[in-house]
């Protein structure tokens, strides 16, 4: 019997489909969390028919997303956050802050998602292994004196969370150019690092880095 040769370019076609419209899903939903399905499918370059054959509502395709969210942090924190024994602590929550800055765009979109659309429980737990990470960091760092004690190690990293998701929205409208160093800085500064110290260490993480690119196109399903 012959092959139907059809079948593979019609399943790459439909990949394709998936990845561009959960691709402009996370744009649009970015800019406009109200924006339609209907209008989705049109910014996609695709039809209705086939968007809701990809994912038959607004709920579907929200999960979606959160499921490639998930996915692309759990690379960046694989790929970027490797404990060295004895790595002082600001240098690992600089690797953190490097490893994350690719996926910001993701970490903002469900934070942005979360009480109307996806539901606070479902966001923290997506969110929930890089903030016990950051917070894990933090606890360290208070113990050996290198970051602040005035507030709990959770409060701390929740408040450096909000600190970077405004940042992130600062790239995003044009305001601040950064490659993942200023911010970085910024952590540290925050956590309560000299900002001589803060830039030094950024510098040398920088310089080392594993900054999870590779790890972020397969979590996003390569769209």
């Amino acid at each position: 019997m012959a092959k139907p040769v059809a079948r593979e370019p019609l399943r790459r076609n439909s990949r394709a489909n998936r990845a561009r419209i959960l691709a402009t899903a996370r744009r649009e939903l970015g800019r406009n969390p109200d924006v339609t399905l209907e209008e989705l499918a049109r910014a996609a370059g695709v039809v209705r028919r086939t968007l809701f054959g990809h994912f038959p509502g607004r709920e579907a395709l929200l999960e979606a997303l959160a499921e490639e969210a998930a996915e692309s942090l759990r690379s960046a924190l694989e790929a970027g956050v490797r404990p060295t024994e004895g790595e002082p602590a600001e240098r690992s929550l600089a690797r953190l802050s490097f490893s994350m800055w690719p996926v910001g765009d993701r970490y903002r979109l469900l934070l942005a998602l979360a009480q109307r659309d996806l539901g606070a429980e479902r966001v923290a737990e997506v969110l929930s292994p890089a903030r016990a990470t950051a917070t894990a960091i933090l606890e360290r760092g208070q113990r050996d004196g290198v970051f602040h004690t005035h507030l709990p190690a959770a409060a701390l990293s929740a408040g450096l969370e909000a600190m970077t998701v405004a940042l992130l929205e600062s790239v995003n409208d044009g305001i601040l150019e950064d490659d993942g160093t200023r911010v970085a800085v910024a952590t540290l500064i925050a956590a309560g690092v000299p900002e001589a110290r803060a830039c030094e260490v950024a510098e040398a993480v920088a310089a080392t880095a594993v900054v999870a690119e590779s790890a972020v196109e397969s979590g996003a399903g390569g769209d």
